[in-house]
């Protein structure tokens, strides 16, 4: 059955009108922000389909690729899914912003959520100031972690951009389990003492886990 054939008082988008979102259940969320069904399924069997078969958690740790590999989503539609995910971890983000780092779990928290359920690495530089608040953050590198891919001027340039004297490393192991690994041990040495050749400073590497984190400095 065709949403234009639900009687109208069943149609997720004049429930919203008449309710507000909070009356609604996943699937009708789900079916107004994709919108459009195929034509062997309307919109709102094709989200309960989706939170059956994969779960909410599942579907947004899922990649373009395999989104576009679910009977019914295209392009469009796994862009929007992912675009949803991303914008409410931003949200979670701002909801408590970090402006200065005292400890690891400060790091933790700021980017937990953004690589939660991550299927690759993404290491980044944050750089501080003297008193260890936040100028800026750099995506150095998407992908394994190694010593050949993460270069020192990639991973300094922006500290020098903003004549900062601090940064701290952070990536993400995928596996949820963030204790090193010997290549992450040997990138964390031989960026502290190229730190040390310029003067910035290294103050911890922090690896991102499920739910854990590891510190260079505090382990």
């Amino acid at each position: 059955m065709k949403i234009k054939d639900l009687p109208e008082q069943n149609r997720p988008r004049e429930r919203f009108l008449k309710h507000g979102p909070v009356a609604l259940s996943d699937s009708e969320l789900f079916a107004i922000i994709l919108r459009t069904g195929s034509p062997s399924e309307n919109v709102i069997d094709m989200s309960n389909r989706l939170i059956k078969e994969y779960g909410l958690n599942n579907l947004f740790d899922c990649s373009l690729k395999e989104l576009q590999k679910v009977k019914g989503i295209g392009q469009a539609k796994a862009m929007q899914l992912l675009a949803m995910a991303e914008l409410g971890k931003r949200y979670n983000n701002s909801k408590n912003p970090i402006k200065k780092i005292t400890n690891a779990k400060d790091v933790f928290d700021l980017f937990h959520e953004r690589l939660k359920g991550e299927k690759q690495e993404y290491f980044y530089a944050l750089i501080l100031n003297n008193q260890n608040h936040i100028i800026n953050e750099e995506l150095v590198s998407k992908g394994v972690l190694d010593s050949t891919i993460i270069h020192p001027r990639e991973v300094f340039k922006p500290a020098i951009k903003h004549s900062a004297s601090k940064i701290i490393l952070i990536h993400n192991h995928p596996s949820g389990n963030p204790q090193p690994s010997n290549e992450d041990i040997e990138v964390t040495k031989k960026l502290i003492e190229v730190g040390k050749l310029i003067d910035i400073k290294v103050l911890d590497h922090v690896i991102i886990g499920n739910g854990s984190w590891w510190s260079w400095v505090e382990d």
